[in-house]
């Protein structure tokens, strides 16, 4: 299968480089690191160390077999619109946050897939990504039901020894991870503190009270997400990633943007009630990008 990795960042070049041990992969990113791609090649360390070259580039190619897009929430509706002038059977979000499927599947003429992936990734330098956590990558069509896609391109990615399901039910599975990322990354962020810390006091009540509200959101816009529910997923993510700084966390020590508007800010937009305790952390996280001229 010809891939194209849309967002050669952590997790982008993590995936890209998995799949280049099977597919014809194309990542597309920013410099220096696509440069050091070309030159060198992509080194994965970590769980697993390995190298393997697949094509790095800067821009867009004309089309492929799928786009796997992992570029951050903010910067979507761009990829979008690039990926409009191109010509991709089928194109995969892998991202955080909600919307990003429709954003592209106003832009695209092909079928649009959402993903959860929960493979852990860092980049730690130029040309090398380290393999921090090994997990699932779940796809299928964003309203649910049957995808014959989901199911051809779950095989490939299974290929490359990818782990991953083709799900029916991915408006739940785009909520759960949702909530676990609402508990997790605001307040990692905003502490400064790796995953464990959230599994006690105090911030076990704050990443509590994000996934709570999330699960409540969840029930008001229809998806079937009990509290229970969130509130095992958030705990079994803090025990398995308790060493993990949280991809926000990771964009606010680079003095980044983060996702919040896609993530906290997502749980606000759409909730009915209020939610103050991902209001309150939206707003934390917005102030600390606005003081930065990130917004």
């Amino acid at each position: 299968m010809d891939i194209v990795v849309v967002g050669a960042g952590s997790l982008g070049s993590l995936l890209g480089g998995l799949l280049a041990r099977e597919h014809d992969v194309v990542l597309v990113g920013r410099e220096p690191h696509v440069g050091a791609v070309s030159d060198g090649g992509l080194a994965v360390t970590g769980l697993e160390q390995f190298r393997v070259h697949p094509t790095a580039r800067t821009d867009l190619p004309a089309g492929g077999d799928l786009a796997v897009v992992a570029v951050k929430a903010y910067d979507t509706a761009a990829v979008a619109a690039d990926l409009a002038d191109c010509a991709f059977d089928a194109c995969l979000s892998v991202q955080n946050g909600l919307g990003n499927e429709a954003i592209l599947a106003d832009a695209v003429d092909c079928p649009v897939l959402a993903g959860t992936c929960t493979y852990g990734a860092r980049l730690a330098s130029p040309g090398t990504v380290e393999f921090t956590g090994r997990g699932e990558l779940t796809l299928g069509a964003p309203a649910g039901g049957h995808s014959a896609v989901a199911d051809d391109v779950a095989g490939a990615f299974r290929a490359a020894g990818v782990e991953s399901t083709a799900a029916e039910d991915m408006p739940t599975r785009l909520w759960e991870k949702l909530a676990v990322n609402a508990a997790i990354n605001a307040t990692t962020a905003l502490a400064r503190v790796e995953n464990g810390a959230l599994a006690r006091q105090p911030g076990d009540g704050l990443a509590d009270g994000a996934a709570r509200e999330t699960a409540r959101v969840a029930r008001e816009q229809g998806v079937d997400l009990p509290t229970d529910r969130a509130l095992s997923l958030t705990e079994q993510v803090i025990r398995d990633t308790a060493a993990n700084r949280s991809s926000m966390r990771q964009d606010i020590e680079a003095g980044q943007r983060t996702e919040v508007d896609a993530i906290n800010g997502a749980v606000v937009d759409r909730a009915r009630e209020p939610v103050p305790v991902n209001e309150t952390l939206a707003r934390l996280v917005r102030t600390w990008e606005r003081a930065r001229d990130l917004r």
